[in-house]
């Protein structure tokens, strides 16, 4: 079903990966009208595995995605739109998304699920490694490492810390500190002196190989796998365009329904929890989904 851009819809949900599929099941299961926008541009394309998502553990992303598809459109009342969703507006009707085709949706409700994305530091061979032996989350990769090398390249003080500390469950942990860095806090550096972290104080010039650190005084450090915690950006300003109040993170805002502050706009998966975790987003998305329905009959309370 591919509804006319003067169709008035029931929700719009901007996003198409797991949060966003997982909202629309509940509203399509509900049978109402929904169109999903979705730009093509998964957080975790680069990654060749997913892990740590119950059912699917080990697949490649873009096969979990396939099928969520899959069986969300065997739906007749639900529209996927290949489209980057530009602006965002409320108007008498409810919401209208505007997009880069120049296609426009309107919808009573709306759903944002269009993610986050990564802004990784600016280290040769980072990107290059991202999803392959430079990663994020010890949940994803960590297991498979099987007790190898870990460094923990420091984007911010406490943050690598703490990922430091998380990763010592994994194997022995260097955490990587540019040296004019600020002292780390004494009970931090207690813990991680505890849990056998070594500490490097040397600025990273580049990364090779697999995952060798290359120092700016020539030392090179070889591990098996780098964890980084990059700074992340919503994928799209839908959120502030619409006045939605945003934390301090940068993710929207929501209550224990996923409600965002603004009256009908609902936010889940990454956008509204950075965690980047498939089962999370699949779980939050379900509960936006359901939640968004009952806003639909007046149902549900602030």
């Amino acid at each position: 079903m591919v509804a006319p851009s003067s169709t008035l819809l029931d929700v719009i949900v901007v996003g198409g990966s797991y949060a966003g599929m997982s909202a629309a099941l509940q509203l399509a299961r509900a049978r109402r009208s929904v169109a999903v926008i979705d730009a093509g541009s998964p957080r975790n394309g680069a990654a060749s595995r997913a892990h740590g998502f119950l059912g699917h553990d080990g697949q490649p992303p873009a096969q979990i995605a396939e099928q969520g598809r899959a069986g969300l459109l065997a739906y007749p009342n639900v529209a996927w739109h290949e489209d980057q969703a530009l602006t965002a507006s409320a108007v008498t009707e409810g919401f209208r998304i505007d997009c880069a085709s120049g296609e426009s949706y309107l919808a009573r409700r709306l759903i944002l699920a269009h993610g986050v994305r990564d802004i990784l530091p600016p280290i040769d061979g980072v990107a290059e490694r991202w999803g392959h032996s430079v990663f994020h989350c010890p949940y994803c990769h960590g297991y498979e490492l099987a007790g190898g090398r870990i460094g923990v390249v420091a984007c911010s003080r406490e943050g690598a810390g703490h990922q430091a500390l998380l990763l010592s469950d994994w194997g022995p942990v260097t955490l990587f500190c540019h040296p004019e860095e600020s002292p780390m806090e004494a009970e931090l550096a207690r813990r991680l002196l505890q849990r056998g972290v070594e500490i490097e104080r040397g600025a990273v010039q580049r990364i090779d190989g697999r995952a060798t650190v290359v120092l700016a005084d020539g030392r090179r450090r070889e591990m098996d796998a780098l964890f980084i915690t990059p700074e992340n950006e919503l994928a799209v300003p839908l959120a502030a365009q619409l006045g939605c109040e945003q934390e301090n993170g940068g993710c929207i805002t929501t209550d224990a329904a996923k409600q965002t502050t603004v009256d009908g706009v609902f936010a889940c998966g990454d956008a509204a929890r950075m965690t980047g975790n498939i089962a999370l987003a699949v779980g939050e998305g379900a509960l936006a989904g359901v939640a968004t329905h009952q806003s639909l009959l007046g149902l549900l309370e602030r």
